[in-house]
């Protein structure tokens, strides 16, 4: 057996450090975001506009359930991205980032649904935003921030899904353009909160933690050829 010398037990001490992930917020990052929302907050403000006499809607319609799955399937899209392609961050990192984004996004969507209270097409509750539309967004955002640098097509493939389900929902007579608008802009903005909160905070910790194992009582037995000892280390 090989003798463990004071330089191999201070390399692994340091290699099990947890790594400061690299993340600056960009204020542009929400104009995309706002815009959508005040977008589908003026169809929805100004009566008949709803729909921006783009459709024509029937009375009844044979509806597509897909869009019900999509809305929670879309939230691990991330995950099926990074057997694709190279992400980002940790696949730990991106399972707080959509956790906390779910919690942030239901937060604004239902509050403000609660407060506008715009009837749905179909004659239900609570129309403004769609939150189907608004999940699917969510997790489509996510994937392309973990990927736009690396991989384009898997970047922006999210949207294309996330589109599918903005139009299903209108397809069900189950929400308004307005609110589909408004839907993919509270799930981008969503998105882009949970990375300004996480970070800071998953960094914060990440340094106290590095720093409280720097500040260890390193004995180490020392073997070579001229005879042994003991190595003593402690970092202040």
């Amino acid at each position: 057996m090989e003798p463990v010398s004071a330089q191999t037990e201070t390399d692994s001490l340091l290699a099990h450090h947890i790594s400061i992930a690299e993340y600056k917020f960009q204020p542009k990052s929400l104009i995309l975001p706002a815009s959508l929302i005040a977008v589908g907050a003026v169809g929805t403000a100004v009566d008949g506009m709803n729909d921006f006499h783009l459709i024509h809607r029937k009375d009844s319609v044979n509806q597509i359930h897909i869009d019900d799955y999509m809305e929670w399937g879309m939230l691990g899209w991330v995950f099926i991205c990074d057997l694709m392609g190279k992400e980002k961050h940790s696949w730990i990192d991106q399972l707080c980032l959509v956790g906390l984004g779910e919690i942030i996004n239901a937060g604004l969507t239902r509050g403000t649904k609660y407060l506008v209270n715009e009837r749905r097409p179909d004659g239900g509750k609570y129309s403004f935003p769609s939150g189907h539309t608004a999940n699917a967004f969510l997790g489509a955002h996510i994937a392309y921030k973990e990927f736009k640098d690396s991989n384009p097509w898997l970047a922006y493939s999210g949207y294309a899904l996330g589109l599918f389900v903005a139009g299903s929902r209108i397809y069900n007579n189950r929400h308004w353009v307005a609110d589909v608008i408004a839907g993919a802009g509270y799930g981008i903005l969503a998105a882009e909160l949970s990375y300004l909160i996480y970070f800071p905070i998953r960094n914060a910790i990440a340094e106290k933690i590095n720093l409280r194992r720097d500040r260890k009582l390193l004995l180490s037995p020392v073997l070579n050829e001229q005879g042994g000892g003991l190595y003593f280390s402690y970092t202040f």
